[in-house]
Formats: structure tokens, sequence, C-alpha cells
């Protein structure tokens, strides 16, 4: 999760050679990114969610199976998301990183996930979005039948696209 950076401190490399002990093990990551209140407020989204993209990233070859899910540190268990437009920018901005590190190809086919305060009642403005490919579900996984309305909610949005 990206909150572990800043309770745990976990600095960019960390995250790197997490990364790649996953992949090293057979498994397939799933690399949270993030930008705290004060970075966002400061207009700083691009430009943390960028160096912690290409710092993970770094010396990596490509993972099939990797997941990559924006999540910004300011909306996780807050109740206040990101907006459906705000997410699916900085995820286009991510999938935009991922094409200049490896290609075109391998940035359509990773999955870019939005997470941060997602639930039954905004999940459809996420799952609407043409970058978004599904949400990193955080609280409202642990209510039945609000994971069931999200997953349902997707999977009809996902029909019509």
């Amino acid at each position: 999760h990206s909150e572990r950076r800043h309770h745990f401190n976990e600095s960019d490399e960390v995250v790197n050679r997490k990364v790649g002990a996953a992949i090293k093990a057979g498994l397939k990551p799933i690399l949270c990114i993030g930008e705290r209140l004060e970075e966002n407020e400061a207009g700083l989204t691009e430009a943390v969610v960028t160096r912690q993209l290409r710092s993970a990233l770094a010396g990596i070859k490509y993972c099939p199976g990797m997941v990559i899910a924006y999540e910004p540190v300011w909306a996780i268990g807050t109740g206040r998301p990101a907006s459906g437009e705000q997410a699916n920018k900085t995820i286009a901005l991510i999938r935009q990183n991922l094409a200049q590190l490896y290609n075109e190809k391998t940035a359509q086919n990773l999955c870019l996930l939005y997470g941060g305060s997602v639930t039954a009642d905004n999940a459809a403005e996420f799952m609407g979005q043409p970058e978004i490919d599904g949400a990193l579900v955080g609280g409202a996984s642990l209510k039945a039948n609000e994971f069931l309305s999200i997953v349902q909610q997707t999977s009809e949005i996902r029909q019509v696209r």
C-alpha cells in the first residue's frame, strides 16, 4: 500500500527491491503509488507519482500480470476519494510513463487500478473512466453487500465498454 511509504518510511529504493524480490519469487506484484495530501495540494501529484513509478520499476523487466494501483494516500479510508476525472488523469500519466519505460503495448496490457475510498456509491464513477481498469477496494470489501454492488457495477460497465 502507498501508506507504507509514509507510515513505515519505506523509500523508493525499498519499494524497488520488494518489486524485484516478488518477481524473482514468481509472484505478480501489486505496486501502489500515490501522493500525500500536502503534495496534492502543492500541485505535485504528477511529479510524485512519476518519481515513485520510475523508481519502483528501475531495472525491472516487464512482468506479465503485474498490477499498478494509483492510491492517493490522502483518500485512503477518508471517505474523500479523488474524482473520477482526477483518477483517470493520473492513471493516464502512469500509462504514459509505462509506455516510455517499456512500450505502448505493455502500457496498454498492464492492469491499472484506482484505490482510495472506493465504495458502492462512487465505483461507477471510477469504472466508467477510460484509463481505469479496476479498483483496489479497501474498507468497502469488508461489507459483503457493498462489495457485491461494486463488483456488479463494474461488470455492467465492462459489458458496455
